[in-house]
């Protein structure tokens, strides 16, 4: 798949998931090193499903961070999930999906915020699959905040800054730019997501929040807000049975289009 010639939100140039070259790592868990021949290619094969054309580097970079999410999880509280196999599933594939819906709204040189990242989920899996994308990951943890560094470091990711900070105190311009995109994955309620982090969005900017069921309820709580819902998609996630949601919000009145699989395009595959 090609995404040199696919145009996303107002004729804008959607990013591809190719990357720039990447500095290549050394393993960094000898305990995962048996498991990462068959998360290899199940990693392949969902990279597939989903529509992704990753490259080794990039697939590389995703089971490295993996195998020190797994590592460090004890020390840094990362997740509730212990099984290396359950992360790759409900961690990793999860936040996989979300690349392609979000990569039709962003352009190179865009900024994506991710708050309440915890572990760098999905942060870190935009930043190496969207690397000419700029991600601030938002931990009001310390020692997640700072596991993301250690991931930033060991994995080279110059486009991926982790800030220990509450959302609502980080200022444009001076700690990030305006992001395009805020994205979040089980952070808080609509109403207390878009409030939170209004301060954090470009002028033409969106929401997208990753949910599991619809959450009409949410929705209906969100009616009295300056906010508008464009849209939500369904997501499949490879290997899990069970519901995932992305719903796409923006400041009422802002010219913003509903964007999803009828917006124009979705992520491109492997680039020059």
């Amino acid at each position: 798949m090609g995404g040199s010639s696919m145009r996303g939100q107002g004729g804008r140039k959607p990013v591809s998931a190719a990357p720039a070259k990447l500095m290549p790592v050394r393993p960094v868990s000898r305990d995962f090193d048996s498991l990462r021949p068959g998360f290899a290619a199940r990693l392949d094969a969902a990279a597939e499903a989903l529509g992704l054309a990753l490259s080794p580097e990039q697939s590389a970079r995703l089971l490295d961070y993996l195998a020190l999410l797994s590592r460090w999880n004890s020390a840094y509280n990362l997740t509730a999930v212990r099984d290396p196999a359950e992360q790759l599933v409900l961690h990793l594939f999860d936040c996989l999906a979300v690349v392609p819906p979000l990569a039709v709204r962003l352009a190179e040189g865009d900024t994506v915020a991710d708050i309440g990242s915890g572990g760098g989920l999905p942060g870190v899996v935009l930043a190496i699959c969207l690397p000419r994308v700029t991600v601030h990951t938002v931990d009001a943890v310390g020692k997640k905040a700072a596991f993301v560094t250690q991931v930033k470091g060991a994995l080279g990711l110059g486009n991926l800054h982790a800030h220990h900070s509450r959302c609502e105190t980080l200022v444009p311009g001076r700690d990030l730019a305006p992001a395009r995109i805020v994205v979040s994955r089980a952070f808080a309620s609509l109403l207390d997501f878009t409030s939170l982090t209004a301060g954090l969005l470009a002028a033409d900017g969106v929401w997208a929040a990753m949910k599991g069921i619809d959450p009409r309820d949410e929705l209906t709580e969100l009616a009295s807000a300056p906010v508008r819902h464009l849209s939500t998609e369904r997501l499949q996630v490879p290997e899990l049975d069970a519901e995932r949601h992305l719903l796409w919000l923006a400041r009422a009145g802002a010219g913003v289009g509903s964007g999803g699989p009828s917006g124009g395009g979705h992520a491109g595959g492997q680039g020059a």
